[in-house]
């Protein structure tokens, strides 16, 4: 993440000073024609503090951030994980933000190929972010969310939700809910040509499947289900799901969830 919100931060004009640990990250900082600062000075200079580093490592790290930020001085998160355990240090006098990308929409209007092939976003194809102001004053929302439109360009739409409500969607929703759906549709059919189907027969029937299915699911098609295969549904629901299955999305479950990843 560090190295994408750079090329995107590369087209601005503000000053920015990139901290750096690793030999390989220093390397790509070089290649690009950026010089490496320490952590140290750079915070102390910042504004705001980015911090682009994986969800385990942000407790440390911000632990080591937050007591030389300048007063005022906006930390951003790319994740509201850590900040939802409450694992930043406090400082009254340093504010606290959260944004995160949406990813382009399966459903979009791009036309060139490299925004098609955009999948993840903050290249070429546009995508909505969602922001959480956890602490500070709403001049410190206004400069959150304008360096998460700069990061994550091209930006369509930005939310702004509360904490509670951006963990509900990450990793509730959008990973232990979504991803083990996707992943197990593509389980789905490799046991289909285990079964003998012609695998490229399989996973044009799969996606085009998926693609019509998604589309009548989240109201985009504008028809219902056909009446055969709503029978199918049901069916899969009785072999598929857990009754309860809705209680991922508790706050107690989406603790846990975020309990859990922060330890890998």
């Amino acid at each position: 993440m560090g190295s994408r919100i750079t090329d995107n931060l590369l087209v601005t004009d503000h000053e920015v000073l990139y901290v750096e640990v690793s030999d390989n990250g220093q390397q790509l900082l070089h290649s690009k024609g950026l010089a490496v600062t320490s952590q140290q000075e750079a915070v102390q200079q910042a504004d705001a503090v980015i911090l682009a580093v994986p969800d385990a490592a942000i407790e440390a790290v911000a632990r080591e951030i937050v007591a030389d930020m300048q007063t005022n001085a906006l930390l951003m998160l790319l994740d509201p994980a850590a900040a939802y355990l409450e694992k930043i240090p406090k400082r009254g006098d340093v504010a606290l933000f959260v944004a995160h990308p949406c990813h382009p929409p399966i459903f979009n209007d791009e036309t060139t190929p490299e925004a098609k092939r955009d999948y993840f976003g903050g290249v070429a194809a546009k995508q909505a972010i969602v922001c959480a102001l956890v602490q500070g004053t709403e001049e410190h929302y206004a400069v959150g969310e304008y360096l998460g439109r700069i990061i994550y360009a091209p930006v369509m739409r930005s939310h702004r939700l509360t904490l509670e409500q951006m963990a509900t969607l990450e990793p509730a929703m959008a990973e232990t809910i979504g991803a083990t759906v996707a992943l197990l549709l593509s389980e789905a059919m490799g046991e289909a040509v285990n079964k003998g189907v012609p695998q490229a027969a399989a996973r044009d029937f799969m996606l085009g499947h998926l693609n019509i299915l998604l589309a009548v699911s989240f109201g985009v098609a504008g028809n219902p289900l056909s009446d055969a295969c709503l029978v199918a549904v049901e069916f899969g629901k009785e072999h598929l799901l857990k009754d309860d299955w809705q209680q991922l999305l508790t706050a107690e479950s989406v603790r846990e969830q975020i309990e859990k990843m922060l330890k890998t």
